[in-house]
Formats: C-alpha cells, sequence, structure tokens
C-alpha cells in the first residue's frame, strides 16, 4: 500500500519562498513519476512540476523560472521548492506519485494536499 505524506505548506508573504515536501512507502515500489499539482478554489487541478523517468522534467507555465523540483529516490522523497511566490500562488498543493504496476499500467497516487497561502 502507498502512503503519500506531504509537509511545508503555510502562509508566506508575496516574493516569499517555501519548500514543499513529499514523503512516499510502500513495499517494492516501482515509482516511475514524482510531481505536484495545485488547485485553487473554483479552479481546475493544474500542473505544478513533474518528474519522469526517461522524459524532460515539465513545468507548469505559471511557475516557470520560480519554482523548482527535485526528488531524493533513495528516500522516496520529492520536493518543490517555490520562489518568488504570487497570491495567485494559493492553492492545495497535490503530491502525485506514478507507479509502474505492470508492463503496460501505471497506478496514480495522491497525497491529501498541503495549503500554500500568499497573503500580505
Amino acid at each position: 500500500q502507498v502512503q503519500i505524506v506531504e509537509s511545508g505548506g503555510g502562509l508566506v508573504q508575496p516574493g516569499g519562498s517555501l519548500r514543499l515536501s513529499c514523503v512516499v512507502t510502500g513495499s517494492a515500489l516501482s515509482i516511475i513519476s514524482m510531481g505536484w499539482y495545485r488547485q485553487a478554489p473554483e479552479r481546475t487541478r493544474e500542473l505544478v512540476a513533474l518528474t519522469t523517468t526517461g522524459y524532460d522534467t515539465e513545468y507548469g507555465d505559471s511557475v516557470k523560472g520560480r519554482f523548482a523540483i527535485s526528488s531524493d529516490k533513495a528516500k522516496n522523497t520529492v520536493y518543490l521548492d517555490m520562489n518568488s511566490l504570487k497570491p495567485e500562488d494559493t492553492a492545495v498543493y497535490k503530491c502525485y506519485i506514478g507507479v509502474r504496476r505492470s508492463p503496460t499500467a501505471i497506478d496514480n497516487h495522491w497525497g491529501q494536499g498541503t495549503q500554500v497561502t500568499v497573503s500580505s
């Protein structure tokens, strides 16, 4: 069973920084994707950053140049460093993990989410 624990959200002033962390636990996991999505009230979920084995890292257009994703595969942990935060970055940030179940099947797993609020 996959368990995902996120941390690092909170209240920050515009222009500030935050680091989100996502720790994944489970037995014999074959993780192929790790990333972050976000959803603000009355808005659809959007990609923030995603890293997939064998592919280039993807960033949402609105965060390019400000956010950076990194991972520690030995610890099954993915991080999101958020800089130059803006009020429009306010959202619930959810960790996403893609686990290969078979050569043709990938299971999607989501964390509970962590609130990020950018406000003065």
